[in-house]
């Protein structure tokens, strides 16, 4: 009897049961969702803002500068929704609000301060409220301005009757790298969060010169200029690194590898690595010519932009280069001489960058200055036209609020008054660069804030209540 040999089927099926096994895995595998990758939250604080309801407004009769470069004579200007609807003539309301005649009086957009310490080093003073400074590391772009905030502080509201409507709350300047700036609504708010800008960029302070050298000199450097500029270079080649860590790691789990690892967050070269990206702006402290001549060279190393050098008063030096970089100064009209590297400023400052075509912003740093910024803008324009730099005031107005908006990141939401533009808006008594010029009515997204002619209205920190002087009302 012959006996069949059974062994070549067997092994065919031992071949068919291992394919069918892996299409098996394969289909198990196909249907097993991948796991999303982390992603890192940007906006942990987010805004609560809520403009305050209002009726459309009507303003007849004014003097209106845009804040583009137009002056209109007896003219309106019509908001509503907390939007600027139209400014020129023969404008009627389009529901039930109200007519504000302004016969003799100027209209201009809000004023935005892009450099102040309200809040962090609030009124009163004391070492309790002293918070706007970490020295504790020349690098300390892990801590954020908005963390210091005391709304509370009286500030607030003595800017606002200077018609401030907007303001960038920056860290000190004792650090290369001081941390993250907010830009806030000039709405009293029980927390910071109520009054933060909506979308608005983060800003990131940054300064050079004396002041980092001054503060870490005796505790480990630097101690120098080169000091200085070797902290920058060093801060950026780590968030250089660090971001190269997330790239790869999105590039190896889009890729699908198995091995793909999040890397540790750390949140001083997170910033870092924002602000080399775009989404963080740089606005730098930096006085001398020389420093900011640096900062540009190295600006354009590691490819990120600075918005604006803050206090710039060596600016007219390089105002050509600033002009060619695209990046802003933001000055003082006439500090100069209280330390050495504020030695060579000029009262022409603002308007020689202006006439540069660079683009120039009033800012106060200051707590009093930040209360009457048309008067030092005023000062700036009456001091170019002094020395032959003959600016128009409709122009000039620019430096209070359309440039120091597209520094902030924020000109297409506010910094004139355009069409769809939120409606922050002051009605002044007279021309606001005469000295007697008075912000009598403040709006905020068309809604009404301040009423100088209502004192009854005008807003009180719960700090000052039962204080002499209680909000300046007596």
């Amino acid at each position: 009897m012959k006996l069949l040999d059974y062994r070549p089927q067997l092994m065919l099926i031992a071949v068919i049961a291992s394919l069918l096994a892996l299409q098996g895995c394969s289909d198990s595998g196909a249907d097993k969702e991948k796991e999303p990758a982390f992603q890192i939250n940007t906006n942990p604080f987010p805004s609560t803002y809520k403009p305050i309801a209002n009726n459309s407004v009507l303003i007849i009769n004014a003097t209106v500068l845009d804040g583009i470069g137009g002056i209109f004579k007896d003219s309106s200007v019509l908001m509503q929704d907390g939007k600027i609807v139209a400014v020129g003539n023969d404008l009627s309301l389009l529901d039930e609000g109200v007519t504000v005649d302004a016969k003799g009086k100027w209209v201009t957009p809000g004023i935005i301060d892009v450099h102040s310490h309200l809040g962090v080093y609030p009124a009163p003073g004391g070492t309790a409220h002293s918070d706007g400074n970490e020295a504790t590391n020349p690098v300390t772009a892990e801590v954020w301005a908005e963390h210091s905030i005391w709304p509370q502080d009286a500030g607030f509201q003595r800017a606002l009757a200077g018609g401030v409507t907007v303001m960038q709350i920056l860290p000190g300047s004792a650090n290369l790298v001081g941390g993250r700036g907010v830009t806030v609504k000039n709405l009293p708010g029980s927390t910071v969060q109520d009054m933060k800008f909506p979308d608005a960029p983060y800003g990131m302070k940054m300064a050079c010169g004396e002041n980092p050298k001054r503060v870490y000199g005796k505790k480990g450097g630097p101690s120098t200029r080169m000091g200085n500029v070797a902290g920058y270079r060093q801060a950026w080649a780590d968030a250089q690194h660090y971001q190269r860590t997330w790239d790869k790691y999105y590039a190896d789990h889009e890729a699908g590898k198995n091995d793909a690892k999040v890397p540790k967050r750390d949140l001083k070269l997170e910033t870092l690595a924002l602000a080399l990206k775009g989404e963080i702006l740089v606005h730098m402290h930096c006085y001398r010519a020389d420093d900011m001549a640096t900062m540009l060279d190295v600006m354009k190393e590691f490819n990120y932009k600075i918005a604006a050098f803050h206090h710039a008063v060596e600016s007219y030096k390089i105002a050509d280069q600033l002009a060619e970089s695209g990046v802003c100064s933001a000055m003082w009209a006439d500090w100069w001489g209280f330390k050495l590297e504020a030695y060579d400023g000029i009262q022409e400052n603002i308007p020689m960058v202006h006439a540069a075509k660079a683009c120039a912003i009033v800012h106060s740093d200051s707590d009093l200055g930040i209360q009457r910024l048309n008067q030092e803008a005023a000062k700036a324009w009456a001091n170019g036209r002094r020395a032959g730099i003959d600016i128009r005031q409709a122009d000039a107005w620019q430096w209070l609020s359309a440039n120091p908006a597209k520094s902030l990141g924020i000109f297409e939401q506010t910094g004139s008054l355009e069409k769809g533009k939120n409606a922050d808006v002051v009605i002044w008594s007279a021309d606001p660069f005469s000295t007697y010029a008075q912000a009598e009515h403040v709006y905020l997204d068309g809604a009404l804030i301040y009423n100088r002619n209502d004192p009854a209205t005008w807003p009180v920190s719960d700090f000052e209540l039962g204080q002499p002087g209680e909000g300046d009302s007596k």
